[in-house]
């Protein structure tokens, strides 16, 4: 299930390519527009810049602005960041994992065609499919 955040960061990205003229979006101005708290989204717009899909800049005409054109953001890349992997079963989600079962799993194929699937769905959707 994608969470608050992940769906948040998609609508901030997208208010962003929205009203991203030349100048920087304030956050307080998201935040009205999407109906979110401004406290929320601080944590979120957090993950976006560290992650260095936006740029954020403080003081007078500070706010936030995208740091690629819309369409070179997949929707995969923004809900992996926020939601960490978006993988059905455990020993797909860890790279790590080693599941001693594996070998005679007959239900592996079928959890790794469904990851692959929505891992192709998310990533071949941009941001600019969602305007």
């Amino acid at each position: 299930m994608i969470s608050t955040k992940g769906r948040y960061a998609l609508q901030v990205m997208i208010d962003l390519v929205e009203h991203n003229g030349d100048k920087n979006v304030p956050l307080k101005d998201i935040a009205v527009r999407q109906g979110i708290s401004k406290k929320y989204l601080e944590s979120i717009v957090k993950n976006l810049v560290s992650a260095g899909l936006i740029k954020g800049a403080s003081g007078k005409g500070g706010g936030y602005r995208l740091c690629r054109k819309p369409e070179d953001y997949p929707v995969g890349e923004i809900l992996e960041l926020m939601e960490g992997t978006l993988s059905s079963v455990v020993c797909l989600a860890e790279a790590d994992f080693n599941c001693p079962k594996a070998d005679k799993c007959h239900t592996l194929p079928l959890w790794e065609e469904y990851d692959q699937l929505v891992h192709d769905f998310f990533y071949n959707k941009k941001l600019t499919d969602l305007l």
